[in-house]
């Protein structure tokens, strides 16, 4: 990873078209072609290239992310589920929504002084836009230069690992069973640098007692001295009393409810068990879509 970082830093210093030379999508010639007709008529490079023919605004958009090291993803690329818009969409309305819900979170909660570094995201019920929220919560964390780890903490309907192409054998289910460690079932996601997810892992039959046990604790801790954020994706809060026990040992949670979809007693009920168990509700999201 320190090497990936090098290699980030070192793009910081350097131009566009040695970024995107470097990059294989763009040739010395063409590179030189750009040169000539920037230097002739006054443009920038990135100007150039796309008068030319010989970049779209995606590459120059792309090359510039790598220069101010702020990773995303190209159009097409599979790695990670097009769900996940803040990977391959940093300049979206959706995105720069996530974004000003990033800057709430870091005054109200990862403020550092207090030490929190944990925050859970909750809903009362399914196809609210947890997860998606979860999701792209990391990611935009990530961008920030933060190490952000995202956990998927449901076991009973987990998403992570279908949005970000991960393999779902070993995860938090198996960490708390005690049949893998921590390594097994962590992977860092390629072209987000300093983002990390934890899939939910095979479906146990006892996923409530799974989280109650204090290695589910022990884990937390553990994270929380490697990772500057963790957010933990949970399950529908009206169906099992799982998310209490993950958010209370997130100590934080962020509630998420969708326009027509949501029932106001039902999200009232959950900010209720919520503070029962001693969470702070840090905020809200509702998703219009």
């Amino acid at each position: 990873m320190n090497a990936i970082h090098e290699k980030l830093n070192a793009d910081s210093g350097r131009s566009i078209g040695a970024i995107l030379i470097d990059s294989g999508r763009l040739s010395p010639d063409a590179a030189e072609r750009i040169l000539k007709l920037q230097k002739a008529r006054g443009l920038r490079f990135g100007d150039a290239a796309i008068e030319l023919g010989l970049l779209s605004e995606a590459d120059i958009q792309q090359a510039l992310s790598r220069q101010y090291d702020y990773p995303y993803l190209m159009p097409g690329d599979t790695s990670v589920s097009e769900e996940v818009i803040a990977a391959f969409k940093p300049f979206s309305p959706v995105v720069e929504q996530l974004r000003a819900l990033r800057s709430q979170l870091m005054l109200r909660w990862f403020d550092g002084e207090a030490g929190h570094k944990t925050l859970a995201v909750v809903s009362p019920g399914r196809g609210e836009g947890r997860s998606f929220t979860a999701a792209n919560l990391a990611v935009v964390f990530s961008q920030l230069g933060e190490r952000t780890l995202l956990i998927d903490a449901d076991l009973r309907n987990p998403s992570q690992h279908k949005l970000f192409r991960l393999p779902n054998r070993l995860g938090l289910s198996s960490l708390l069973a005690g049949r893998a460690e921590l390594a097994d079932t962590v992977t860092r996601i390629p072209g987000l640098i300093d983002l990390s997810v934890m899939a939910a892992g095979a479906t146990p039959p006892n996923p409530q007692e799974l989280l109650a046990r204090p290695s589910f604790n022990a884990l937390i801790a553990t994270v929380q001295g490697q990772y500057d954020i963790v957010i933990v994706d949970t399950p529908a809060g009206a169906e099992t009393a799982d998310h209490q026990s993950i958010a209370a040992r997130a100590r934080g949670a962020v509630v998420v409810a969708r326009k027509d979809i949501s029932l106001a007693p039902q999200v009232q009920a959950l900010v209720g068990s919520l503070q029962q168990a001693g969470v702070v509700v840090v905020g809200a999201v509702l998703n219009n879509g």
